[in-house]
């Protein structure tokens, strides 16, 4: 009975120490073996084995030696690249990707879905088909996929995998989180977009190295990212960051929460086509008025936009201002350093930054502005892709699901 206690705890030792491991070449890349030694408190003999366990296991490979100032060059490890896989699903109003991910962050497949997410089993039941096609694809390949992870807007719980805005996803026996896990027979993970696209910028964007920062995802939505003291924010059910339902107007708009004058709105995409369309409705002058009605998009607003078109550009201006008032709301709050603006709006650059910031420099406290940076996102949409894989391998370690 002694002997199995001290070999569980043996083993119990280097599964922590492996998935150490694997953290760490995740988090910060190639490794030599010392470096590796010290981070985790070991024996580099002890890491050495481990590392030729984890070869053995295709988790890991040598991938070329470091510098070193005398003497012969350590050897680096890293993630071996195109085994062990991450399957990400990002589901939004505009349409649904499918993206294979190997540990190294590089796509090994993607798929553009033309489904548009609504609150309807018939959703559930058109997802199946693209799924069906992708774990062929998987099992063509001789991917293992180690983890399942699903970005979407709403209320997201991260604990129960429940949406408790699209609450048709959530129907018994065939949750969209039973799918997924039915498809590719892995632990399957579900993120809010918004948190999905501030972790990724957390580790692989601009908000790398940063305590404090603000992402604002502005789509057919307005989310809020939030890392405070080096961690994003959650609350107590994960729904932490939800700026888009803070009223601003008492006697506003319908808000599709139900409630009145919220910040969506004023602010985000959907409003931006509404109000743009209202505007060609009073005979406002707009090189708009020459396309089909029905056809004006987001980006076509912003093209026209830079291209001078004085509608587009107003209409902007109005929409970074409102952003920017109720950003300064969260400013106060969390007093950033810097905040990064994603989304589809993103796009329209300094049109849509210029207004945000003279907004925050209105209605902010000096104090707060002076060390504040207000960026574009360099990731782009990749930023919720990378932030659904990273989510995926933060629970799995956390989890003890690997290796």
């Amino acid at each position: 009975m002694e002997e199995n206690y001290t070999l569980s705890i043996v083993d119990t030792k280097k599964s922590r120490l492996k998935r150490g491991i694997l953290k760490e070449m995740y988090r910060h890349g190639s490794r030599t073996l010392a470096q590796l030694a010290k981070v985790l408190h070991t024996s580099v003999p002890s890491i050495t084995m481990l590392i030729d366990e984890l070869a053995t296991e295709q988790w890991v490979q040598e991938i070329g030696t470091g510098t070193a100032q005398y003497g012969r060059k350590p050897t680096l490890f890293g993630l071996q690249a195109g085994h062990q896989t991450v399957v990400v699903i990002d589901i939004s109003i505009h349409d649904t990707k499918l993206v294979v991910f190997d540990l190294t962050n590089t796509v090994l497949y993607r798929l553009n879905v033309n489904l548009r997410l609504e609150d309807s089993v018939a959703f559930l039941e058109a997802l199946k088909g693209p799924l069906e096609n992708l774990a062929q694809i998987i099992k063509e390949n001789q991917w293992t996929v180690i983890g399942v992870g699903c970005a979407l807007p709403g209320l997201v719980d991260p604990h129960t995998g429940t949406n408790y805005t699209y609450k048709k996803l959530n129907r018994p026996g065939e949750s969209l989180p039973q799918i997924l896990a039915a498809h590719f027979d892995a632990a399957v993970y579900l993120i809010n977009d918004t948190k999905a696209t501030i972790l990724g910028e957390h580790r692989f964007g601009l908000a790398q190295g940063k305590n404090n920062v603000l992402s604002i995802n502005i789509d057919w939505g307005v989310g809020l990212g939030v890392i405070n003291n080096g961690e994003i924010l959650q609350g107590a059910a994960g729904f932490a960051g939800e700026l888009g339902h803070i009223q601003l107007q008492a006697d506003g708009e319908l808000c599709s929460c139900g409630k009145v004058g919220c910040l969506d709105t004023l602010t985000s995409a959907s409003s931006l086509i509404r109000r743009v369309k209202a505007g060609l409705r009073e005979g406002r002058v707009s090189k708009l008025a020459e396309t089909d009605f029905e056809s004006i998009d987001v980006e076509l607003v912003i093209d026209t936009a830079k291209a001078g078109d004085e509608l587009s550009i107003d209409l902007l201006s109005e929409l970074g201002s409102e952003l920017g008032k109720g950003l300064s709301i969260a400013v106060h709050l969390f007093n950033p350093e810097l905040i990064i603006i994603n989304g589809v709006v993103a796009k329209a650059e300094k049109l849509i930054t210029r207004p945000i910031e003279q907004a925050i420099d209105k209605y902010c406290l000096a104090d707060f502005r002076n060390r504040l940076n207000i960026e574009i996102s360099r990731l782009g949409e990749m930023a919720k892709l990378y932030g659904t894989q990273a989510y995926v391998i933060q629970c799995l370690l956390e989890h003890e699901e690997i290796p």
